[in-house]
């Protein structure tokens, strides 16, 4: 692990640079203590990252959870209470990880799942804009007027313009131009514009220039709109702005249905991240999924006793963490210890954040989770994609998470029982007597519930082998099994594996692409 230390030291770096201000916004979104969100970041690099299997995974606080954790907070009337519903759901995850559940996430549709992630990424940007502007209709904050006046989200932002707070607007406006004007183009100009992210410039100079507007009646913004970590006299003082669970409650229906509802979601998205870092992972490394959600549990139980928000893995910190090019685990874990550091060393000068810097990098990390690309992108795959992504995305939006997740999976099912007109989801495989060749032959019907078999399949063959897959007779193949084959594609060329095609519009040795040849394959059909 200390091989790749030239590797892991400058990635960690950049992805304790990346977590700071998310840490901090992923806190803000959730109507949590700011504390909280550093905390779940120090406990995702260092513990769940020591005993994870995942490379190059990094795990912390998650937008993906925010909704959930604010309205769970304001439910049970107390973010102690809510503490006792993480350690438990952490102890939940273990249990997912003991029963080998960590399959659980290839039986939902990837429809489902990018509906998920879009629904939650329109629901921080709709949460973030008051923080925006810096929305002062109450002395409480921004986001506690939905309650006590009765207006949902939508009828609230009508009347932001009545009451913007002008030096949060300035800063959080400077703060959105800064990160678009970096990301889209400095990173292209220059590598140190990849290691130094657009969203640390942003809340260096927004924190700035509050401090300057502190001088001006005008731009002055009150401390309700900053960020507030406790600032303890010594080191020794430190245990006494932590949070500690209270469990007089925890076997309360409200808490158990909380502390299931963040265990089903946190991994969930936790494993989701860990299909999508293995596939940017240019060693195309299988992170082991029961040892994740163990990792996870672990995490969530250690993170819940001290004040932290719940934990995923995290897939905007993992990416990063691929592009700077980390080889082990170790970049998660000094990632975590940079954290710590920070929060220990500078937490006076984190109080000057000011919260519309942190709502601008919320509502990037919300339009990147909710792209119009991506609603184009699933409409063009069919209505067996777009339907169950859609009704997912909408019954986020207007019910909640839980809802909408399983609104979602139920329209896949019925989208299953449409296509499949026969019972023959399987695959049929033959080893040569004695051979090096491996013959596999695909059934007529290959939904997403055939996602781990086949997978299981693919990706334990030896090396140095022949593979033939013969799709002849498949009428149906869904598209998260192509982006299986595709992965395997990579890994075949990896294990020197000679990989040949077989379709009715002939052989193909060792193809490119999967999808161009589905696609001859469907002209010969039609």
């Amino acid at each position: 692990m200390f091989r790749y230390l030239k590797n892991d030291i400058p990635a960690s770096i950049v992805v304790f640079f990346v977590a700071l201000p998310l840490c901090l916004g992923i806190a803000l979104a959730s109507d949590a203590p700011p504390l909280s969100g550093l905390i779940a970041g120090i406990i995702g690099g260092i513990v769940v990252g020591t005993i994870s299997k995942s490379k190059i995974g990094v795990s912390g606080p998650a937008a993906g959870l925010a909704a959930i954790v604010a309205s769970a907070i304001s439910s049970l009337g107390s973010f102690e209470v809510f503490l006792s519903a993480v350690v438990l759901a952490g102890f939940i995850q273990i249990l997912f990880g003991i029963i080998r559940m960590g399959v659980i996430g290839y039986f939902f549709p990837n429809s489902v799942i990018k509906g998920m992630l879009t629904g939650i990424g329109i629901i921080i940007i709709l949460k973030q804009i008051p923080h925006f502007f810096g929305y002062d209709a109450e002395p409480e904050g921004a986001d506690s007027f939905i309650e006590k006046t009765g207006e949902n989200t939508f009828s609230a932002i009508l009347h932001i313009l009545d009451n913007i707070t002008l030096g949060s607007f300035v800063i959080g406006v400077l703060g959105l131009v800064i990160i678009l004007f970096w990301d889209n183009i400095l990173s292209k100009k220059h590598h140190i514009f990849k290691l130094i992210q657009g969203s640390l410039v942003a809340v260096v100079i927004g924190t700035i220039l509050q401090v300057i507007f502190s001088s001006n009646e005008t731009l002055v913004i009150a401390n309700q709109h900053l960020v507030q970590v406790p600032v303890p006299d010594s080191l020794t003082n430190y245990v006494d702005f932590l949070s500690f669970p209270d469990f007089s409650k925890v076997f309360t229906n409200e808490v158990l249905v909380i502390a299931f509802t963040l265990a089903l979601v946190a991994s969930l998205e936790t494993l989701l991240s860990v299909e999508a870092t293995d596939k940017l992972d240019p060693d195309k490394n299988i992170t082991p999924t029961n040892r994740e959600l163990f990792a996870q549990g672990i995490g969530n139980i250690a993170s819940g006793f001290i004040g932290g928000l719940p934990i995923t893995q995290v897939i905007v910190r993992s990416s990063a963490n691929v592009q700077s090019n980390a080889k082990t685990k170790m970049s998660a874990i000094l990632h975590g210890v940079l954290l710590l550091v920070s929060v220990v060393t500078i937490p006076i000068l984190l109080n000057h954040i000011p919260k519309s810097v942190l709502a601008s990098i919320l509502i990037i990390v919300g339009f990147k989770l909710a792209k119009p690309t991506l609603f184009k992108k699933m409409y063009q795959l069919g209505w067996t994609q777009f339907v169950p992504f859609i009704v997912t995305v909408i019954v986020i939006i207007l019910k909640d998470l839980l809802w909408g997740i399983f609104t979602g999976l139920f329209i896949g099912i019925i989208v299953i029982l449409v296509k499949s007109y026969q019972n023959s989801m399987f695959l049929n495989k033959q080893e040569g007597n004695g051979s090096n060749v491996v013959k596999i032959q695909l059934a007529e019907e290959i939904t997403f519930l055939n996602k781990a078999s086949v997978q299981k399949e693919l990706f334990k063959l030896n090396q140095n082998i022949k593979l033939e897959l013969d799709i002849r007779k498949t009428r149906y193949l869904d598209y998260d099994v192509v982006e299986i084959l595709e992965d395997f594609i990579v890994q075949a060329r990896n294990k020197n594996i000679h990989f040949q095609l077989i379709s009715e519009r002939g052989t193909f040795d060792n193809p490119k692409s999967i999808v161009e040849i589905l696609k001859l394959k469907k002209q010969s059909t039609n």
